[in-house]
């Protein structure tokens, strides 16, 4: 009993730590239409950002929202200098795009920051939770992961829900001309888009590092899972991408502790094949409007 405890919350810290990155991925898809690729080396570069401070003797909070900041800059850089230059091209322009940015980041990194691992900092610390007279397998950093991931989905659910600046970000990525002879800014909520997107997977960045080792390609074996999660939940849900995430993550514990370490990957296709089987959208996809 104690091993499937441990197994399951284990799972559910892994499937938050999906989340975190499919949140940012959601958010770049309904505010743009776009799949960023480079999601992930942009998050891991902010994070050096985060690092670099606290190296200096900066406190976390304040390191943390430091990340942040760059974050929001480096997504607005990247969509005014790079990305608006090839969107009125062909549609896979972008995407390519990104691609490239993917290993660019990843040059550049290395280049500034080095390839030697480096550790990060857990700001609760990486002991397990004592309850009952027994340790558990969360730390005060995995609640801390919890109520972070948690807020960013409220905050992207109530933007796109219940503000008006999320209706116009929406009309921008899904008809241009349109949204603009209705009098949006599509250039300005296309650049906020590419910034929130940013900021968002600055957190999931930071959220991935505490308490572990840092290099230029940590977070490489996130962003297919990360991938795999939005897609579970519908790239357009954020609930769906943390429930998405959470799926996947206790599924691959599961795997991972009863079966073999070497059978993650499959299972995580396995799963992707039957959710879209059955609900080809995902999870929390919503009926598309019929044109007559």
């Amino acid at each position: 009993m104690q091993q499937l405890t441990n197994t399951l919350l284990g799972g559910l810290t892994l499937g938050l730590v999906f989340a975190a990155f499919a949140l940012a991925l959601v958010l770049i898809w309904r505010s743009t239409r776009v799949v960023n690729f480079a999601q992930a080396p942009m998050a891991m570069l902010t994070t050096y950002v985060a690092l670099t401070l606290l190296d200096d003797g900066l406190p976390y909070w304040v390191a943390m929202l430091a990340a942040l900041a760059c974050g929001l800059v480096l997504g607005a850089v990247v969509e005014v200098l790079l990305v608006r230059r090839v969107s009125h091209t062909v549609e896979i322009n972008p995407v390519i795009l990104t691609l490239g940015l993917f290993i660019v980041f990843h040059a550049v990194a290395a280049l500034v920051f080095g390839n030697q691992p480096r550790s990060f900092p857990a700001p609760f610390g990486i002991r397990g939770l004592s309850v009952g007279g027994q340790t558990i397998g969360v730390t005060g950093t995995d609640l801390f992961a919890v109520v972070a991931v948690l807020v960013v989905m409220g905050a992207l659910v109530a933007l796109f829900t219940l503000t008006d600046l999320g209706l116009r970000m929406r009309a921008a990525a899904f008809n241009s001309e349109v949204a603009r002879m209705l009098g949006v800014r599509v250039g300005a909520m296309l650049t906020l888009g590419w910034a929130l997107a940013a900021l968002v997977g600055s957190v999931s960045g930071i959220l991935i590092a505490n308490g572990s080792l840092v290099s230029p390609n940590y977070m490489d074996s996130v962003v297919v899972f990360g991938f795999v999660a939005a897609v579970l939940g519908g790239l357009e849900s954020p609930v769906g991408a943390v429930v998405g995430g959470l799926v996947l993550g206790v599924s691959v514990s599961v795997v991972s502790g009863y079966l073999s370490s070497q059978l993650v990957a499959l299972a995580a296709l396995a799963i992707l094949m039957l959710v879209l089987s059955l609900r080809p959208g995902g999870l929390f996809s919503t009926p598309a409007a019929r044109r007559v």
